[in-house]
């Protein structure tokens, strides 16, 4: 059965999440949008093909967006909460994975209760999917098994994905809320307090809190916290603004401020991950 939806393939697009070194050529990035009733469920499927020399590895670093994801590779198959800090993961050798990263209300209906018990953590998919987590992993495998470059492989893959994940429609009253909690954080980058959030959702800051740890695993603040952090990154990635500039454009008390964020999640001041990351 084929996914409802419509791809728009592109390729080696660095997305502000996703920390990729410029001179980092380990791995080609296929990413399909979903539309249709399953864009309810799944925002995006990602397809990374990786080839490592030996004796070399190449570490992918994330600033996670608030959802959940799943993913299946030739070795595991896991269902992943979101990682508060800096999400890390090391390609060696040659590989894929076929993952899908879920909408912040598709989390807990996947997990099947409160997706705060796997905040940065993993379990193996068929703990929340049962036999079709099972199922899921074959087809998949099967699909990539041949050449995982392929249109043809990665148009089945997500239709496996599809086919597992379909049952979990339509999301209840509580996701889409969630939903537009999230989506309100991302476009409105002058939101920077939770009483804000309060204010535009109509929420007290209890309901609010009680809301994100359900249904995301985290809390008010940390959205607003890592939409800044994402944002900064991209920012910092043009070598035609200045730290300082940043700090005032993001909202933050003074540059200070933004460097003790900045490097406590990623490890790097401004100015190193500038240095390292930008093109």
């Amino acid at each position: 059965m084929e996914p409802d939806s419509t791809p728009v393939h592109r390729r080696d697009t660095i997305e502000r999440a996703h920390l990729r070194d410029p001179r980092d050529a380990s791995h080609v990035m296929y990413r399909y949008e979903t539309a249709g009733p399953m864009a309810a469920l799944v925002q995006r499927t990602w397809i990374p093909v990786w080839s490592v020399p030996p004796g070399q590895e190449a570490a992918q670093r994330v600033l996670q967006y608030p959802v959940c994801l799943v993913v299946v590779t030739p070795d595991y198959a896991r269902f992943y909460g979101v990682v508060s800090g800096l999400s890390t993961t090391t390609l060696t050798g040659e590989g894929w994975a076929a993952g899908v990263m879920l909408t912040p209300a598709a989390g807990a209906l996947v997990a099947g209760g409160p997706v705060s018990a796997h905040t940065d953590r993993s379990v193996d998919v068929a703990e929340v999917l049962g036999d079709d987590g099972t199922r899921l992993a074959a087809r998949v495998r099967a699909a990539m098994a041949g050449d995982p470059h392929s249109p043809d492989a990665h148009a089945a893959a997500r239709a496996a994905y599809a086919d597992a994940l379909r049952r979990f429609l339509p999301v209840d009253e509580e996701g889409l809320l969630v939903d537009r909690l999230v989506a309100l954080v991302e476009s409105r980058p002058d939101l920077t307090r939770v009483d804000q959030l309060c204010a535009r959702t109509g929420l007290s800051e209890r309901a609010l809190q009680r809301l994100a740890s359900r249904r995301l695993g985290l809390s008010p603040k940390w959205l607003v916290q890592r939409r800044r952090l994402q944002e900064a990154a991209e920012r910092l990635r043009d070598r035609t603004t200045t730290a300082a500039q940043v700090a005032a454009d993001l909202g933050y008390a003074d540059q200070p401020h933004l460097t003790r964020d900045f490097a406590r999640v990623t490890g790097m001041t401004p100015g190193e991950f500038a240095a390292r990351y930008a093109p």
